[in-house]
């Protein structure tokens, strides 16, 4: 009966040393399980890109146009977005970029996605982006000023800016604006916008860069657009097919010193800089100014066409 006992005792005690074995083996692996590597995109998002617009009063609040226009734009963006997430992003942020920077239907954005807007913002069209992000894309982007075919070719600000060269290259905002994520390290993968605004980035930016043509255009004013369920599922694609091959992306970086040259419309304009002592004349529409950081040079030419402006 006693050595019953013992036998039973020891099974037992075998029975609780396998299952403290079993729980510290599950804790282990509980343990050891790799997280979410975190993949955030960041989206800047301009207007006269976007599906379905061909004239400045699509773009403007004063218009009736404009309601309609910004529910293109939020579903050009949604479109994107959705194939950022089912492509494994886990964090978006989008920043609202054309004109006062607040068009986007905050409440139809995609609410798994961070919106950005309103103005000023100290980087403007890229306010947000840092570091952190793995990724940069642009939706509804325009060419330079002076395109043709394109629709509302312009340069940042359209009654003021004729062009804008640095280190001696002649920028639409998409080259612009990508070399400052270039500045933070971060690769701009994918870019949506009219045909020649697709070409013009492709020529900067890259060849691999993936680009989604919405529309292409016949004049300033006029465009076919391309079929819109199309359309929207081209953009979905786009984003899946460019955070897939995050690997063969670089960042667009310029090299110091940043040469910045500014011709304005009229020489008034141009007159109203030399407040700045910095900014150099160097023709009578034209200013230039140098600066070995590329994002002091960025603000630098914003305050100059905000100046120009109000002149």
């Amino acid at each position: 009966m006693k050595r019953f006992r013992l036998i039973t005792a020891t099974a037992f005690l075998s029975f609780l040393m396998i299952i403290s074995l079993a729980a510290s083996g599950q804790a282990q692996g509980k343990s050891t399980s790799p997280a979410k590597k975190p993949l955030k995109v960041f989206i800047s998002v301009d207007m006269e890109g976007i599906w379905g617009v061909v004239h400045g009063n699509q773009c403007s609040s004063d218009s009736p146009e404009y309601q309609q226009a910004r529910r293109w734009m939020v579903e050009d963006t949604n479109a994107v977005v959705a194939g950022l997430f089912e492509s494994g992003a886990t964090e978006v942020v989008v920043n609202d970029s054309h004109g006062s920077m607040r068009n986007i239907i905050a409440s139809e954005l995609d609410p798994r996605a961070r919106l950005i807007s309103g103005s000023p913002k100290p980087l403007s069209m890229m306010e947000g982006i840092d570091p952190s992000f793995q990724s940069c894309i642009f939706i509804g982007y325009h060419a330079r000023a002076g395109s043709a075919p394109a629709i509302l070719d312009h340069t940042i600000s359209g009654s003021v800016i004729y062009s804008i060269k640095i280190n001696s290259l002649e920028m639409p905002e998409l080259g612009i604006n990508g070399a400052i994520a270039g500045y933070y390290h971060v690769p701009v993968v994918m870019l949506t916008g009219d045909t020649e605004t697709c070409r013009q980035a492709k020529e900067i930016l890259g060849n691999d860069l993936v680009t989604v043509p919405v529309k292409e255009a016949v004049s300033r004013f006029a465009a076919r657009n391309f079929p819109r369920e199309k359309v929207l599922a081209d953009l979905k694609e786009g984003a899946r097919k460019a955070i897939s091959s995050l690997d063969k992306f670089e960042p667009y970086e310029l090299k110091p010193p940043y040469q910045f040259e500014v011709n304005f419309h009229n020489s008034q304009q141009a007159e109203i800089g030399l407040l700045i002592p910095e900014v150099k004349r160097v023709a009578p529409r034209t200013l230039f100014f140098s600066s070995q950081d590329y994002v002091e040079g960025f603000k630098l030419l914003r305050a100059l066409i905000s100046l120009a402006s109000g002149s």
